[in-house]
């Protein structure tokens, strides 16, 4: 396999798309709010701010938020924590021309759950879910290493969304680390 393969993921509209293990699948279709379950699933969530800042957007994500090419982007980095352990890394990019009114609470998020400002917003229409298999040369898979060191598995599993507001785009990216499948209910969960 060459490496510039390894740093590009091909999305897909259907999960069976990325043949994951059913515990892996089970997170990537989850089709409410992904902080909710993950509440449910633990005593004390927590969202770790990585950085929030203005960068590049990666190639696939300039067509997902409609530029012709990567150009810059607010992007915002979290881990999504269950008690201490790291089971998501986050990933999202709203273009630079986006402007306050389309996002208003996006700069002012801290260490607050995007996902509980998206789901709760009715103005936020939410796209279609995509799947993709991450390999370890890709971008947002060497980031997650940067934080977290000790990540050895071969192919991680992600998600996006596009959701839309005003006239504004915003694309989450979530790439589920394998802590994720061992978590069980520990609250009621919809």
């Amino acid at each position: 396999m060459r490496s510039g393969s390894l740093r590009r993921a091909t999305w897909h509209r259907h999960i069976n798309g990325v043949a994951a293990p059913a515990a892996v699948r089970d997170w990537l279709v989850t089709q409410g709010s992904l902080t909710a379950r993950l509440v449910a699933h633990s005593e004390a969530f927590r969202v770790q701010r990585l950085h929030q800042s203005s960068g590049l957007c990666l190639a696939d994500e300039a067509r997902a938020i409609g530029m012709q090419r990567p150009g810059r982007v607010w992007e915002r980095e979290v881990l999504l924590r269950c008690d201490g352990v790291p089971v998501v890394f986050a990933h999202t990019v709203v273009p630079a021309a986006s402007t306050a009114s389309d996002w208003p609470l996006f700069s002012a998020l801290g260490e607050r759950s995007l996902g509980s400002t998206l789901f709760y917003d009715p103005l936020v229409t939410r796209g279609e879910l995509e799947f993709a298999r991450i390999r370890a040369g890709h971008p947002l898979l060497k980031r997650a290493r940067a934080v977290l060191g000790g990540m050895d598995d071969p192919v991680y599993y992600a998600r996006r969304c596009l959701y839309r507001r005003r006239n504004g785009t915003l694309l989450v990216t979530e790439v589920f680390l394998p802590p994720v499948t061992s978590l069980a209910p520990t609250k009621h969960y919809k």
